[in-house]
């Protein structure tokens, strides 16, 4: 599958509103495979399926920022079979997926702790980074190793080990990984589970969620489009009245 991911069609004030940038908690691989008497591994396979569509997706919408929670600093309490299997399967992934994204003009980057991962993988990430790092499509941001509280407690820790005598909400934010990135518009959870999962905590103060009750091998496109089109219907008053935001 090709993913044309850097065209974006034109913005007008009849289009439908999209949200400029998406987060996504992949959840329910595991349960996808438990319920076809396969093994957890092959949920994560067939995830990737649903990764390669919705991110071809976000791109064609013009979604800016795409976030995947990929792997979470929680995630190396799996058996180690399995983080394992998941590495293996980034990897081969990242491997065999870069040169599409790079065609498709969508830039990989990372947020996270990179220098937990396995050197392989760590490698295979840093080349697909520095491969696609000029193109100016979707940004795919793949959180690797990452959890909130751990990010968080890190940039407190530079701060002071740096001597800063204080610190504000925007002198905080231009630290995490996030620092160069808009804050999320649209969160979606697959699996039907309603929890952050010490996923970007600091980021998503004001993002819209959306739950879905489908397992993540299962969300693909159509799922998508229900999830923007509830996000369109949203009112983002970020603590102020509807009057305060009319004309």
């Amino acid at each position: 599958m090709m993913l044309r991911a850097g065209r974006r069609p034109p913005a007008s004030s009849e289009e439908r509103r999209i949200p400029r940038h998406v987060a996504v908690i992949m959840d329910g691989n595991g349960r996808w495979a438990r319920q076809r008497g396969m093994p957890r591994v092959a949920g994560h396979h067939e995830g990737i399926h649903s990764v390669r569509e919705i991110v071809e997706a976000c791109g064609e919408l013009g979604v800016d920022v795409l976030t995947l929670y990929t792997f979470s600093a929680e995630n190396w309490q799996r058996p180690p079979a399995e983080v394992r299997a998941l590495m293996s399967l980034l990897m081969r992934t990242i491997a065999a997926e870069v040169e599409r994204l790079h065609a498709s003009n969508v830039r990989v980057r990372t947020m996270g702790f990179l220098d937990d991962l396995p050197v392989r993988a760590r490698q295979g990430m840093l080349k697909a980074m520095e491969r696609t790092r000029e193109n100016t499509g979707l940004v795919l941001n793949l959180a690797l190793s990452y959890g909130s509280r751990q990010e968080i407690l890190h940039v407190v820790n530079q701060l002071l080990r740096e001597g800063a005598p204080s610190v504000d909400e925007a002198g905080l934010s231009r630290r995490l990984f996030t620092g160069d990135l808009p804050d999320p518009d649209l969160l979606i959870r697959t699996g039907g589970e309603h929890r952050l999962s010490n996923f970007m905590l600091w980021q998503l103060a004001y993002t819209e969620f959306y739950i879905s009750d489908k397992l993540w091998p299962e969300f693909r496109r159509p799922e998508l489009l229900k999830a923007f089109d509830a996000f369109a219907c949203r009112e983002r008053r970020y603590g102020k009245t509807s009057e305060q935001l009319l004309p």
